[in-house]
């Protein structure tokens, strides 16, 4: 079999991308895996001296991978090289099933190892409710205080698990079911859509800040595509603007020092699945109302779940007293 090794790297690339196009992926997915083909390809390039635009397949071998990657891993975290990793070792799955080179070469290559989840939740027992009800109550104090829209993405996080860019795509279809009975639908990661219960008091919390909006913007469009949150101006809110309301609501309920370090908003959405394996949910339904791909993902809240459990226990003076006595005897 004659394979195409003297085809251009990027315009296999090209072909790559074209092939992925009925898998729907996000542009944040595809976005991320162009950074990482085109990360790889100057270093690749640059260990081979010549021009990425001459890069061939005939290039893909394992020992010029293993040095582009080496110079990747010089200047990238561990979690950013695996990604790297897995985007290039899906790229040359793809060469290989389209005859353009004999073998995958990513084989060659070291594979960081995957880290761990370690859930980061709310410290503090009482820290969730505290944070609602200081949001509720306009504890931001500001010139133009929202408290509907802060109780409603702070809840969107605590009771349902919603990554950031879920609820940025929220829209005003999304919540679906009638009264009593209601539901978000929610896309999740890797077009994963799925569904999630909000009971009554959730519900509440929805039609108040629809109240508030409609309030607050009377010439807004509020049909069923329309983003359901929104920012001051009654624009579709931003990334960072939900990352700094989700902050600012911390640090005015003064509760700043109980997020652990890095997972602000995520934190919401850990303390919700810490809870569900808390509370006695299986690992499967942690799966299905996180939106998580893997069971095993779901599987490490419970587990994580255990071990504070018993650090918790372990750490009770009380057992100093008994190991005291147990030596006695």
């Amino acid at each position: 079999m004659r394979y195409k090794i003297h085809m251009h790297v990027l315009a296999a690339q090209d072909a790559f991308f074209l092939a992925r196009r009925t898998r729907k992926d996000s542009p944040h997915t595809t976005a991320a895996y162009q950074r990482d083909l085109n990360g790889v390809n100057v270093l690749l390039a640059e260990a081979l001296h010549s021009p990425v635009e001459d890069l061939t397949i005939a290039d893909l071998t394992g020992a010029n991978l293993r040095q582009a990657f080496g110079l990747f891993a010089d200047t990238h975290a561990k979690s950013s090289v695996l990604r790297a990793w897995s985007t290039w070792n899906q790229f040359l799955t793809f060469c290989v099933a389209e005859d353009y080179i004999a073998g995958n070469p990513m084989g060659a290559v070291a594979r960081p190892k995957t880290p761990p989840l370690i859930p980061k939740p709310l410290r503090g027992e009482d820290t969730p409710e505290q944070l609602l009800t200081a949001a509720a109550e306009g504890a931001s104090k500001g010139r133009d205080p929202w408290p509907e829209r802060d109780v409603l993405v702070i809840a969107l996080g605590l009771v349902a698990g919603l990554r950031s860019a879920e609820m940025r795509t929220l829209t005003l279809a999304s919540v679906v079911g009638r009264e009593g009975d209601r539901r978000l639908h929610v896309k999740g990661k890797g077009n994963r859509d799925r569904s999630v219960p909000i009971e009554p008091p959730m519900e509440r919390i929805v039609d108040a800040y629809l109240a508030s909006c409609r309030k607050r913007f009377p010439q807004g469009r509020f049909d069923r595509d329309s983003a359901l949150l929104r920012d001051r101006q009654g624009e579709p809110i931003g990334r960072g603007g939900l990352e700094y309301l989700v902050k600012s609501c911390f640090r005015w309920a003064g509760l700043h020092d109980r997020v652990p370090t890095g997972a602000s908003l995520h934190a919401l959405r850990h303390t919700f699945a810490t809870r569900l394996a808390e509370d006695g949910a299986s690992a499967s339904e942690i799966m299905a109302l996180l939106g998580h791909a893997s069971l095993a993902t779901s599987q490490n809240y419970i587990e994580a779940t255990a071990r504070e459990r018993r650090a918790a226990v372990a750490s009770n003076r009380t057992y100093r007293a008994l190991g005291r006595v147990s030596r006695e005897e």
